[in-house]
């Protein structure tokens, strides 16, 4: 049987990237990724939650980018696949965002949005299963 890469459950954009290199180099402890997840919350019922990965993180996806390591908390793929981080810098913020295709709306603010999880065929395309073994 011939082996194919999967898509990767999240990417990182180059300036992401570049923005995530600055903030490891300039730490005083050592972080091993990023630690990217979704909560309920906000008004439009669900934010994004990023951390420093300082350990691997268990049960977690690891996504290598762009020589970076990225730890999807396992209640987050769902939501995440096809997602892709970039960091913006506008004349009053800068900040990680998420242009993620399984996002349906978000709330007037920014700080919060609505997902929709992916389907099972999705999920098969991305060599995943939405079953418990």
């Amino acid at each position: 049987m011939a082996v194919r890469d999967l898509p990767k459950v999240m990417t990182l954009s180059e300036r992401a990237a570049e923005r995530v290199r600055e903030i490891i180099a300039n730490s005083e402890e050592p972080i091993l990724g990023l630690k990217v997840g979704v909560k309920n919350g906000g008004c439009a019922g669900m934010e994004y939650t990023l951390d420093y990965a300082k350990e691997a993180t268990a049960g977690a996806d690891v996504v290598e980018d762009k020589g970076l390591k990225i730890f999807i908390e396992p209640s987050a793929v769902l939501f995440l696949l096809g997602t892709e981080m970039d960091y913006e810098v506008t004349k009053l913020s800068s900040g990680f965002v998420f242009n993620n295709p399984n996002q349906t709306s978000a709330c007037g603010c920014g700080e919060s949005v609505a997902i929709t999880p992916v389907s099972a065929s999705t999920m098969a395309d991305y060599g995943q299963s939405d079953s418990a073994d």
